[in-house]
């Protein structure tokens, strides 16, 4: 009943942009020439791995790849309200001094959220950011720390709800906003978290690296796997790696309401301020 409610209740419609959906080396690797490298479709052409979200006249960013200023270059957006990490990885953080332009234009300090551990890693990284005396031109840049039992929290009045999951043995997050939820680089889900979190899905955006056995990523195999578990309306596989096979031909194989991603790919969720 409650599941049925909370969907009932969805009045608002987000968009979801991937802007990268490929793993830590990105598609085309260098030096490799696979017949997924060597593709001419766009869509295997992975950049490394985040979302752009709108909602509600704001823009939320899930990761900041190596890639962010020309994934958001190529998607013509300009505007990032607020950051929210997943994890503190490379492939991950890497970009993130490229949101200056939009601090620069807002006056006011980029607001990030994530886990103790990831923003310490983030002041390490980037500590010209963080100094109390910051050289002319800096970011400035502040931290928002996600505690371990929070059930809830808002960015920019957006009820975000952490997802806590596995990644090999390292604890991290992914998020749910209203009926969407994004969870990448996952190797482990506990049963409390998918009845208790992930019930009622539109949209549910998972890790899928490829089709090898992985210590801390599914595979296309156990990512289809946990997303009939979940039930989402329509799941769509991201973080893949040059092993998962071309686009086309991996879609083949798929079910009607799963989906790879691919870079550039606009989805719809719904929202309602109302929502626990």
């Amino acid at each position: 009943k409650n599941v049925v409610n909370f969907i009932q209740r969805m009045d608002q419609k987000g968009q979801i942009i991937i802007l990268g959906s490929g793993t830590s080396q990105g598609i085309p690797v260098i030096g490799c020439d696979c017949k997924v490298c060597g593709s001419e479709n766009p869509k295997d052409k992975r950049t490394r791995s985040s979302i752009h979200i709108k909602l509600n006249n704001k823009s939320l960013q899930i990761d900041t790849g190596p890639e962010f200023r020309v994934q958001m270059l190529r998607e013509n957006l300009s505007e990032v309200d607020a950051v929210l990490f997943t994890h503190e990885h490379q492939d991950h953080i890497a970009g993130l001094d490229d949101v200056r332009p939009m601090i620069f234009r807002s006056g006011n300090a980029m607001q990030i959220y994530g886990q103790d551990r990831v923003l310490s890693r983030i002041r390490k990284a980037f500590h010209y950011a963080f100094e109390v005396q910051p050289y002319p031109g800096a970011p400035r840049i502040e931290t928002n720390t996600i505690e371990e039992d929070i059930e809830m929290f808002e960015v920019e009045g957006i009820k975000v709800q952490p997802i806590p999951v596995l990644h090999g043995k390292l604890p991290i997050l992914g998020y749910r906003i209203g009926s969407m939820a994004y969870i990448t680089d996952v190797n482990h889900i506990d049963e409390k978290v998918i009845s208790e979190r992930l019930g009622g899905l539109e949209l549910l955006i998972i890790d899928a690296l490829h089709h090898k056995t992985h210590y801390s990523h599914y595979t296309l195999e156990q990512a289809m796997e946990m997303a009939e578990n979940i039930g989402a309306k329509q799941t769509y596989f991201i973080h893949m790696s040059h092993y998962m096979g071309t686009h086309d031909e991996t879609e083949e194989q798929l079910t009607e309401n799963m989906h790879l991603t691919y870079d550039g790919l606009k989805l719809a969720f719904s929202y309602a301020s109302s929502d626990k």
